[in-house]
């Protein structure tokens, strides 16, 4: 069976804090998830999605990636999974992240589903933007299955957070429903977790219709949320950490937890 060029997502994404002190949000979150070489299949599905054109909702590819006009996708991540020792041999790589609504776009995670030939999952890319503009990513070997890594925090998200610790990530392929966790962990403390458990819609315009209808704001409400949030966390006396320079190279390469035991008091996915 072949994957549709296009699936559309929605579902929730909650936030934990449990260090300095506890806090717990959760939104509602609308997500695309393209097969990067298919681009012009996906742009034919419905007038309410193009890519590289104006829509109610959109995808340009300058958004990801290398963010460079009229560069490809597939070779940018292609040499980010080689750099981790991911070989995909041609099979296909999924974008899954948040659509570019009317003229605007913040995705502070997009994820990158890399294939072998069959079909089998092989790796993923965490490509992470903060507020500033700024991007980093994280590379990992993964499976169809349930896969774990971990790697040190290396890239400024909030101001409201150090850049040290690790990051620990559990993930299964998308199917019926996409599930990814992300916890941050700090002398074998977590103190922050955050998750996406989304169930996959038909991709329709009567889909679309339905977000654009439940989601009025979609990536503008993401990077609304996340200001206030953050507001709510430095009322509480939050201690307030300035952007340091970015990190060069702008990769981190993860590695596949061999104990699931350490990670037992995490999220399960």
């Amino acid at each position: 069976m072949i994957t549709p060029a296009l699936r559309l997502w929605t579902g929730k994404t909650v936030h934990h804090r449990f260090s300095p002190f506890e806090r717990r949000f959760a939104y509602n979150i609308f997500l695309i998830d393209l097969d990067i070489d298919r681009l012009a299949a996906a742009d034919g599905v419905s007038t309410l999605f193009r890519i590289n054109r104006p829509a109610l909702f959109s995808f340009r590819p300058e958004d990801h990636g290398a963010k460079t006009e009229g560069a490809a996708l597939r070779p940018w991540a292609e040499k980010m999974f080689g750099k981790a020792g991911v070989e995909l041999s041609g099979g296909p790589i999924r974008l899954v992240t948040f659509p570019r609504h009317l003229f605007y776009k913040f995705a502070p995670i997009s994820l990158w589903y890399g294939y072998g030939p069959n079909d089998d999952l092989r790796g993923i890319i965490y490509e992470v933007n903060n507020t500033f503009g700024e991007q980093h990513c994280y590379v990992a070997h993964a499976n169809s299955t349930r896969s774990q890594h971990e790697a040190d925090k290396s890239f400024h998200v909030s101001p409201f957070m150090d850049i040290s610790g690790q990051y620990r990530f559990t993930l299964r392929a998308p199917d019926e429903k996409l599930m990814v966790t992300v916890e941050n962990w700090e002398n074998r403390e977590r103190t922050h977790m955050a998750n996406i458990n989304a169930l996959q819609l038909p991709a329709t315009s009567a889909s679309l219709l339905r977000q654009a209808v439940a989601h009025p704001l979609s990536s503008v409400g993401v990077m609304v949320g996340i200001h206030w949030q953050a507001l709510k966390i430095w009322l509480k006396g939050a201690k307030y950490r300035r952007k340091p320079p970015l990190p060069a190279p702008a990769l981190t390469i993860a590695s596949t937890i061999s104990d699931p035991v350490s990670i037992r008091r995490g999220e399960p996915v």
